[in-house]
């Protein structure tokens, strides 16, 4: 049997603070970042179409996602009052696995510092 994996990616800008950081700390004070993300769904079963899930279908809800994040404060929303690259990893997740049950892996990025965290599921 095949295995197949399909991703799609999205980007948002968004600020952040690290709260529980010494005074004085740079990550203490509130800056932000351009943020890619990525969704992979892995099945072995395709379906009529000859697809493991629709690649439209998982564009739209990982944009949809990105997009609650986009041009806000990270700190702000639940799951992410510590708003860590693992943290938005489990925050993606958390959104979009209840509707893509093969849901294998989010990686969230800052592309423009070189930092990456994977998340695999």
């Amino acid at each position: 049997m095949s295995v197949f994996e399909i991703t799609k990616a999205a980007t948002f800008d968004a600020a952040h603070h690290f709260p529980n950081e010494p005074d004085g700390s740079p990550y203490r004070r509130m800056h932000g970042h351009s943020f890619s993300v990525e969704a992979t769904v892995r099945g072995e079963a395709l379906d009529g179409h000859g697809w493991v899930a629709d690649l439209g279908a998982l564009d739209r809800a990982l944009k949809a996602a990105a997009e609650e994040l986009d041009h806000g404060l990270l700190n702000d929303k639940p799951g992410l009052e510590l708003p860590t690259l693992e943290h938005l990893c489990l925050w993606f997740a958390n959104r979009l696995k209840p509707e893509w049950p093969g849901l294998c892996r989010i990686a969230v990025a800052r592309p423009t510092i070189h930092e990456r965290c994977v998340l695999s599921l």
